[in-house]
Parts: C-alpha cells; structure tokens; sequence
C-alpha cells in the first residue's frame, strides 16, 4: 500500500495528464481517510467542463480559474465563505452546481447568470460558533433543490427571484433529537425552537411564491399544520404544478390541504407517496398536535374548491400495508369533491416486494382505491380515472 507522499505523487501525475490532454470531464473520488488537498497546479485548468469531486479540500489562497466548467459536483468538500466566492468568480460559464456534505460555508452568494441550477444535499453542521445558519442569495437561479437532512441548520432564502423550479425535499431536526442515540425524545419545552421552524417555512413560502414547479416533502407539510392551529395565513403561491412526496398522518394532510388552498392556480398535483418509516425528525410537541384531533379536511378549509386543477396522479410503492389508509382515501375522496373541472385522476402502482410484509401490498390497495373513488360524487362531467401498474426496482 502506498504512503501518503506516494499517492499525492501519483495524483499529481494523473493531474498533470489532465492539463496536457486537455481532458474535459474529470471524476476525482478520493480515498484517503483525511481529505486529500488539491494542488494549485490544477486550479488553472482550462479544458474542464464537467468536474465530479468527493473528499476533497481546497488550498488556502488557491486562486481558481475554471473558464469552461459548466457541471459541478462536490461531495464531501470543505468549501468555507472565502473559497466559495473564488471558486464562483474563477468559472464564468458555470451552468449546474451540487454540493452534497459540503460544510464549513455561511453564505452562497451567486452572481453568474449562466449558473441556473443549484442541488444542495445533507448539509453538514459548521464548526464555527454563533448561529447554525447559511443563506441563499441567486438572483439568476431557476432551479433550486435542497433535499435530505440539514441537522438543525436554518437555510434562509435572500433572493431567489428567478426561480421557476423549486423542490424542497428536505428535514430539520430539532434539537432534542440531536443527541448520539438518534431516539426521539417527546419534549414540549422544543417549542421556542419549533417556533423557529414555523417562521422559517412561511418566509420560504413567501420567496418561492413566484415558481411554477413546486415540491413538497413531509417535514415542511407537517410543519405547515402548526402555524394553521392560530389561522396563520399561508402566502398565495403561483404555482401550477404541485409535487408531494409525504408519508400521510393526520398532521401533514391538514397541511397538505392549507397548501392546497394557498395554490388557487395549480392545474397539475402529483402525490407520491414514500415507503418505509417516516423520519423521527417529523414529529413535534404532542400537546400542540393534539389540538386539530377533532379537525377533517372538510372543515379545515371549508367553502374552498381547485377551480383550475385537471390532472391528479398518485404514486404508490412499498409499504401500503402500514399505512394509514383511510387518510389515504380522506385526501383522494377530498380532491374529488373540490376540483371542479378535473380531467384525470391517476394512481400509479409501483409493483415491488414490500421489505415489511413480503408481499406485493400495493397493488390490491390502490385497485381497491380506484374502485371506491369511482363511487364518490364529483362536480367534474369531464372526468377519466385511470389505474396503472408499473414495474419498479
């Protein structure tokens, strides 16, 4: 096995190799157990396009000069305030971004009106003392993706004026759930810092008014319910097409239906529904949930219909044999009821071994699914439903 010496040798050649061939697409995954630093040699190389970078850390001072990179992704990259700005001014033609387990930066400030994509993936925690935030400034973005635990780091949103896309699949865990054992515990007293959550999830609300593609997860629906106990009123969103990817409780399907309320200019909504086990992160003060017991969809948004929505399409996996199914049934009958110039309604059944009961769950339900929805009385004379099986890894 080689020393450490060695393989920074051996790097070096390989890097080297780049530079005088004039390679385009670079994959660089390193192994060693502390993050290996890339030399300033290959800072100023000219003919990347696509970069794939994992485990790696810039040198201090590097000055970066990238001029035909137009893919970026990083994993695992210490990326601080300092080499973020460098690295976005050093690739002018920079198109798509994604950093996955990148730490160490407050703030991503982006300028460069070519780059109009941006995936953020599990960010990790910084070091640094003070609040355990960043924020977001793209006035040129149009798609931004932020997915996958964040621990308990706020992401605030400055200007993203230019999205159109905006998926937001993503958890913030609360701070009694950030001990070694990973058990939620129930802690009432979490409510100053679940207040935290409430404000930040209206404010991303109101900077994504503006897009017309939309994605939800079951953290930010079910966080959605609690500001609704006090009639908190969501900011209309202009979106036309709505994506859910929730695991159904009570709590995030009235969350659900606020949000479905605050969209009066959806035409398409996909639900797809996640297997296995909801997250334990998901769960908050059981005193406050509580509180909507008594509630249904009927009377959480009375006198509301979906004037413009005409394609509903549910997806289906794993794990129906675990679900609560007649909230399953409460939202699909509801949407029924409420969009009143509906053309479709779609439920897809991934057909897969379901790794809690062993059996293919999915399909017996979602047919029998189909089956009653087609009892239930629907404003819509032009109206298809429509049950698909499809097959699925």
């Amino acid at each position: 096995m080689l020393d450490l010496p060695s393989k920074d040798l051996h790097i070096r050649k390989w890097l080297s190799f780049i530079l005088e061939n004039k390679v385009e697409h670079v994959v660089l995954h390193s192994v060693f157990r502390d993050m290996y630093t890339l030399p300033q040699l290959f800072y100023t190389c000219s003919s990347l396009i696509t970069f794939d970078l994992s485990n790696c850390a810039f040198e201090k001072g590097a000055v970066i000069s990238w001029k035909s990179l137009k893919t970026l992704k990083f994993d695992t990259v210490v990326l601080d305030d300092e080499t973020s700005v460098k690295l976005l001014s050093g690739c002018p033609a920079l198109e798509t971004m994604e950093l996955t387990s990148c730490y160490s930066f407050r703030h991503l400030e982006i300028n460069n009106s070519n780059l109009k994509r941006l995936k953020l993936e599990g960010v990790l925690p910084m070091n640094e003392g003070g609040e355990r935030s960043f924020e977001i400034i793209a006035p040129y973005l149009q798609q931004l993706e932020i997915i996958g635990g964040i621990h308990d780091i706020k992401c605030r949103l400055v200007n993203v004026s230019s999205l159109v896309s905006a998926p937001l699949n993503f958890f913030i865990a609360c701070v009694s759930q950030l001990d070694s054992t990973f058990v939620y515990v129930e802690d009432d007293s979490c409510h100053d810092h679940h207040q935290v959550f409430w404000t930040l999830i209206q404010d991303y609300l109101q900077k994504v008014s503006h897009v017309m593609e939309l994605t939800i997860a079951t953290w930010f629906a079910e966080v959605l319910f609690m500001p609704q106990l006090d009639e908190v009123l969501l900011p209309e969103l202009k979106c036309k097409c709505l994506t859910l990817k929730l695991h159904i409780t009570k709590y995030n399907l009235y969350g659900v239906a606020s949000l479905l309320q605050a969209s009066p200019h959806m035409e398409t909504l996909n639900i797809d529904m996640e297997s296995g086990n909801p997250c334990f992160c998901y769960r908050y003060e059981s005193s406050c949930l509580r509180k909507g017991d008594d509630n249904d969809l009927e009377s959480w948004i009375s006198n509301f219909a979906f004037p413009n929505v005409k394609s509903v399409k549910l997806v289906y996996s794993t794990g129906m044999c675990h679900e609560p199914h007649d909230r399953l049934f409460e939202l699909s009958e509801f949407l029924l009821k409420k969009a009143i110039v509906l053309e479709k309604f779609v439920i897809i059944a991934k057909r897969r071994k379901c790794r809690k009961c062993f059996q293919n769950c999915v399909s017996p339900y979602s047919l029998q699914l189909a089956a009653n929805l087609l009892g239930c009385p629907r404003p819509s004379t032009n109206f298809m439903m429509i049950f698909h099986e499809s097959d699925s890894k």
